[in-house]
C-alpha cells in the first residue's frame, strides 16, 4: 500500500511547519516524504482545525 497523497483545497499556513504556506492545488506535505501524523492529516482534512474547514483532501 502506497503513501497517501493529499491536495490542498484551501490556502493555509501550516503552523506546525514553520508557517509554510500552502496554496490551492499544491500537494501536501512538502516535501512529499515529510512525516505527518495521522492526527494532523485528520485535522487538516476535517473541520477540526483553526480555519474550521477542510484544507486538504486525499487524492485517489
Amino acid at each position: 500500500m502506497g503513501k497517501q497523497k493529499y491536495e490542498v483545497i484551501h490556502d493555509f499556513k501550516d503552523l506546525q511547519d514553520k508557517n509554510k504556506v500552502y496554496r490551492v492545488g499544491d500537494t501536501f506535505p512538502k516535501p512529499a516524504n515529510k512525516k505527518v501524523t495521522e492526527e494532523r492529516l485528520e485535522e487538516l482534512s476535517s473541520t477540526s482545525n483553526k480555519l474550521g474547514k477542510p484544507v486538504i483532501k486525499e487524492l485517489e
